[in-house]
């Protein structure tokens, strides 16, 4: 059943790019140029993770015709929400029978709160999380940072709490975030392990349609994304689309994304393989996947 519909706040602008709100449409010819339908809250989630491959799962899965999806992410459910779902609600695309609303913001995954405030919307909401290799990972989150932050810490020296003890920094945000059978732990106990589905980084590069294909299934949609929607672009080392959503000309990511990494000390990456090791080992027994990290 769609999620009771809220009266908007008229005090609140969204400040999203991306957010075209459509005027309530008058007659049929006006409705079909607003972009007719209704603004609902989002029956699926992309959750996480930060620098796994959200930006691209959620730029691929628009290509579908029965998706709609807020191009900003709303951080609704960690930094918004005291703002209320009506403010949630009126930041979505509209959207016509049979179609999905969907949003993305990757920090959900990490945040304590947000499983129950997810639940608390809708129990039924569909969840995906995208994962990467957590090493990697935390070296594309450190790269994110230094190209802000260029006068930040070595990535050698924030690992450690005790270079000589070898002991990690657990607390520094890319090394935790990459525990994702901790983080996991916190959903079960608000959603069944079969509402969430785990997409692999790695495999939405390497076999982007295959990836697409178990998402489209996941959410009850028409596989129609396949992959003669994309080619393979050997200069950013990423798939893009042929056709962007609502355009005719090819689409890559922006220049953000596929930053090249620094190179790291070997000894430290080898550190960290071994600490992610058992966590690993946890959420392939957890999800049922085996995501190939080691």
């Amino acid at each position: 059943a769609a999620p009771p519909l809220l009266p908007a706040d008229p005090g609140e602008e969204s400040s999203l790019e991306e957010q075209r709100a459509a005027p309530d449409a008058a007659s049929p010819i006006s409705s079909f140029f607003n972009g007719s339908g209704t603004k609902r809250l989002p029956q699926a989630i992309i959750i996480g993770v930060k620098k796994g491959g959200t930006r691209a799962l959620l730029e691929f899965l628009r290509v579908h015709p029965d998706v709609r999806a807020v191009g900003a992410e709303p951080h609704f459910f960690d930094r918004n929400y005291e703002r209320g779902l009506a403010w949630y609600r009126d930041l979505m695309p509209r959207t016509l029978e049979g179609q999905i609303t969907m949003e993305k913001t990757p920090s959900y995954f990490v945040t304590r709160e947000a499983p129950a405030r997810i639940s608390s919307m809708s129990k039924g909401t569909k969840l995906i999380v995208v994962v990467r290799d957590p090493v990697t990972r935390a070296i594309s989150d450190y790269t994110q940072t230094l190209s802000k932050k260029p006068d930040i810490p070595t990535f050698e020296s924030l690992t450690f709490k005790n270079r000589t003890t070898g002991l990690i920094d657990t607390s520094w945000s890319a090394i935790q975030i990459g525990i994702y059978a901790k983080h996991l732990e916190n959903w079960l106990l608000y959603f069944p392990i079969g509402q969430i589905l785990f997409v692999s980084g790695e495999r939405l590069i390497s076999d982007p349609a295959g990836e697409l294909g178990r998402v489209q299934d996941f959410l009850g949609l028409k596989r129609i994304i396949t992959d003669k929607h994309f080619y393979f672009n050997k200069t950013k080392g990423f798939p893009c689309l042929k056709k962007a959503e609502g355009s005719s000309k090819p689409h890559c990511l922006g220049k953000t994304k596929g930053r090249t990494h620094p190179d790291i000390d070997q000894e430290v990456v080898q550190r960290l393989r071994d600490f992610y090791r058992p966590f690993n080992m946890k959420f392939y027994q957890m999800t049922g996947q085996d995501f190939g990290w080691d």
